[in-house]
């Protein structure tokens, strides 16, 4: 498979936008941006994020104990992008501050799911992180979506310009 035709398809994948953050032992902040994000087992309760092996972060993630993942929502691009960069102070804008299990977090995030380190897992040019959720917080914020090489959101009510509920077919109901 040629590597180009693989990240031109994924691109047409939408995806969440997260930030990820931890502490390590010396106190220092670490946090990188993913979108290579998903649930993986409710029981016990499982989720993944996945992490380039040649990332600044990679080190201080692998080596975590527990991590905050962050599902921005949208308006917070410029944070996406600013904890996409190397060689910048991802935390100079103090809009990280502590949440569950003190990790840094984004209060407007639309998601932050807590987890205690389940397992590190090879998978390529990435680790897969995999994460027991012990802690959640979610409010009524539009998710930012990454789709096509751009930021996106969901359709919503105002944007469509109808009051009528957006039917969704939930797999349960097949």
């Amino acid at each position: 498979m040629e590597r180009t035709a693989l990240t031109r398809a994924m691109a047409r994948v939408p995806g969440p936008v997260t930030v990820v953050t931890t502490i390590d032992g010396t106190g220092k902040r670490w946090g990188f941006t993913a979108n290579s994000f998903t649930s993986v087992s409710l029981e016990p309760p499982l989720v993944l994020v996945c992490l380039n092996k040649t990332a600044s972060t990679h080190e201080a993630f692998t080596a975590a104990d527990r991590f905050l993942i962050n599902v921005l929502a949208h308006g917070e691009d410029e944070v996406a992008l600013r904890f996409a960069r190397s060689g910048v102070d991802r935390f100079a804008d103090a809009d990280m501050e502590p949440c569950e299990l003190g990790l840094p977090g984004s209060h407007g995030a639309c998601v932050r799911v807590a987890c205690s380190m389940h397992a590190v897992l090879d998978a390529g040019d990435h680790s897969i992180l995999v994460g027991r959720v012990v802690d959640t917080h979610t409010n009524d914020r539009t998710p930012l979506v990454y789709y096509n090489r751009s930021f996106a959101h969901p359709a919503t009510d105002a944007d469509t310009g109808t009051e009528e509920p957006v039917e969704i077919l939930h797999l349960a109901d097949w």
